[in-house]
């Protein structure tokens, strides 16, 4: 097989190949890609290490045999920050390597020193700096027996987007929708679920009866996805005028955030918690 790293901080997964056409996804710097179709124009077809396809400028990749050996031995660590500058100096002072979104991957190569500056290599080989509080583990396991703690997990994650603007097929503070907002919650707890608004056999969210609904399950819609936060409410993404972007509304018809339209729409509730669940991604 062959593969491709994304170098660029946001790599464009569209729909057809050519600018600006509708976006399917984003994929992000430091993760890999399977290289399904090269395409006349430089263009890419990709598929993500969780099974979604796209179209992707090529000059968004660094192939495998281009990438540094050093970049493979290195522990690798996500941005957790709604975004991260790389600076070519562990100073506030340092110019700027490159701007990262949370969830993009860096290699550490080196212990943070005295003033919370830790080295880091980029997947092109590009060195730099950046502060250690805003990176954490590159999380890719979880054990169904922290239930609880996991499920807080996923929720305060997804909270960290409160108040970014909906982006169709975006994963990242600058932009995200309902499904991005939900996959990457999950995706950076260490649980693969599908990247669209259903569910699909092959990943890990099942479906639940209503009595079963916890904090950190899904609502399905009719195309569209949002996280329980429990006392019937949700946090979702969504494009309606006055919203337009991840908020909290409710299911309940006596609160003020109520969701009508939603809350009568539902379609189905999903969780990871669920018997014979797998466990690695």
């Amino acid at each position: 097989m062959n593969y491709a790293l994304v170098k660029t901080p946001i790599a464009p997964l569209y729909l057809q190949p050519k600018d600006r056409s509708e976006l399917a996804d984003e994929a992000l710097c430091g993760w890999r890609v399977e290289i399904l179709e090269e395409l006349p124009g430089g263009w890419r077809k990709v598929r993500t290490h969780y099974r979604y396809t796209g179209f992707v400028p090529g000059d968004c990749l660094v192939p495998d045999c281009d990438v540094p050996d050093r970049w493979e031995s290195l522990p690798k660590l996500a941005v957790t920050r709604f975004t991260a500058d790389v600076l070519n100096a562990p100073k506030v002072q340092g110019g700027r390597v490159e701007t990262l979104p949370r969830g993009a991957w860096v290699g550490s190569a080196g212990p943070a020193n005295e003033n919370g500056w830790v080295p880091v290599l980029l997947c092109d080989g590009r060195r730099g700096y950046t502060k250690e509080s805003f990176l954490g583990p590159v999380v890719t396991s979880w054990d169904p027996a922290r239930e609880t703690e996991l499920r807080e997990a996923i929720v305060e994650t997804a909270m960290t987007y409160l108040g970014c603007q909906y982006r169709w097929g975006g994963r990242t503070p600058l932009g995200i929708d309902c499904s991005g907002l939900c996959h990457q919650a999950y995706l950076m707890n260490g649980v693969l679920i599908h990247r669209d608004a259903h569910m699909e056999p092959e990943f890990s969210m099942k479906p639940i009866p209503r009595e079963r609904l916890k904090r950190g399950d899904l609502l399905f819609f009719k195309g569209h996805v949002a996280i329980y936060l429990g006392e019937e409410r949700f946090l979702h993404s969504t494009g309606k005028n006055g919203s337009d972007g991840v908020v909290i509304n409710s299911l309940d018809p006596k609160a003020p955030d109520y969701r009508e339209d939603l809350a009568k729409g539902i379609l189905e509730l999903g969780s990871i918690f669920v018997p014979d669940q797998r466990q690695e991604n």
